[in-house]
């Protein structure tokens, strides 16, 4: 069989034809095709709001970025304490952080203003101080010390809880051994009101209250209930003495990876999560006081409320020490 003869001219134009094809197919498939998954960490079990807004957060994400990012929620305590997670988030070993200012306060002394003690009149309050100029000046602020402020989440009001009888005055508190979270200020709360604060991770709590370790805590109603406290600490008290919210933090190491595009697509996803995670939280919290109050614990709300309030003096004159602290301090006091 005799084969066909190509000319030169030939050649060049099947080459070029190629050439045009594979270009074509190359532009067909987008440059950023490439997937990156954020880890983010979270304390909570899965179904708490926290959880539940970071996987909403993680929806919007991919679905905005086009499925180039995605959003891996690990809860539980999966990547460790918070105190820990807080650490690798600011190495750059985890993304993304879920936790509460009084912990992230160790790095950034705004977020101990926030956990400041009967600092905020109510959870309207503090709502607005968030949601304002102040709000988003505390979550620019974090980027000085190695993260990226996205938004606040809420937490309701931290209240004391204890096994060993109703607390009605600060009299009642003295000599109790409470858990405090990993805080010097929370501790010094603590020591203000009589009591012995015994600093311990989140997660060994209800061993620490099972094993009479502790006499009580402090936390708010759904961390009292869905925990499993109320089963052993049957007092609950409303003192409602810190109103400090959780923050969302993600760091600076997989923000730099991000172009301004995705970092705003970032950015919107956190606060539209904040506003879902608010709606699940007020449902949270009314259904885990009916839970424990049918369980029997005893909420005491007829309590004196000054005293305790006065005994924080020493921790407002140590804070306000601190010129920056102190105008925070009057500035989130004269929010209406």
């Amino acid at each position: 069989m005799k084969l066909p003869v190509f000319s030169r001219a030939d050649l060049s134009r099947g080459v070029t034809t190629v050439a045009i094809v594979v270009a074509l197919c190359l532009a067909a498939v987008p440059t950023t095709a490439v997937t990156r998954e954020f880890r983010v960490a979270d304390t909570q079990n899965e179904d708490y709001p926290t959880v539940q807004a970071l996987r909403y957060m993680g929806r919007l994400i991919e679905e905005r970025s086009g499925g180039r990012h995605q959003v891996r929620v690990f809860h539980s305590r999966q990547l460790g304490e918070e105190k820990e997670t807080i650490e690798q988030t600011r190495v750059g070993a985890i993304d993304l952080n879920r936790t509460n200012v009084a912990l992230v306060g160790t790095f950034v002394p705004a977020m101990n203003v926030l956990a400041m003690p009967f600092l905020f009149r109510s959870i309207d309050h503090l709502q607005k101080v968030l949601d304002g100029p102040i709000g988003n000046e505390i979550l620019g602020s974090f980027e000085a010390y190695g993260f990226v402020g996205l938004a606040f989440y809420d937490s309701g009001a931290r209240s004391i809880y204890n096994s060993v009888r109703p607390i009605r005055s600060i009299a009642d508190v003295k000599g109790l051994r409470l858990r405090v979270q990993q805080s010097e200020l929370m501790a010094d709360m603590i020591k203000a009101l009589g009591a012995e604060p015994i600093e311990l991770p989140y997660g060994q709590v209800l061993t620490g209250l099972a094993t009479r370790l502790i006499d009580g805590a402090e936390n708010n109603w759904p961390s009292f209930v869905t925990t499993d406290h109320y089963k052993y600490a049957g007092y609950y008290t409303l003192t409602e003495h810190t109103m400090s919210p959780e923050v969302l933090l993600m760091s600076q190491k997989a923000w730099a990876s991000l172009s301004s595009e995705d970092r705003k697509i970032f950015r919107e996803a956190a606060m539209r999560s904040s506003q879902f995670m608010r709606e699940k939280w007020k449902d949270l919290e009314d259904q885990s006081r009916e839970r424990a109050k049918t369980a029997g614990v005893t909420i005491v709300t007829d309590f004196d409320r000054k005293p305790f309030e006065a005994a924080m003096a020493a921790i407002y004159a140590k804070a306000q020490r601190d010129p920056a602290a102190a105008e925070l301090i009057e500035r989130i006091r004269k929010v209406e």
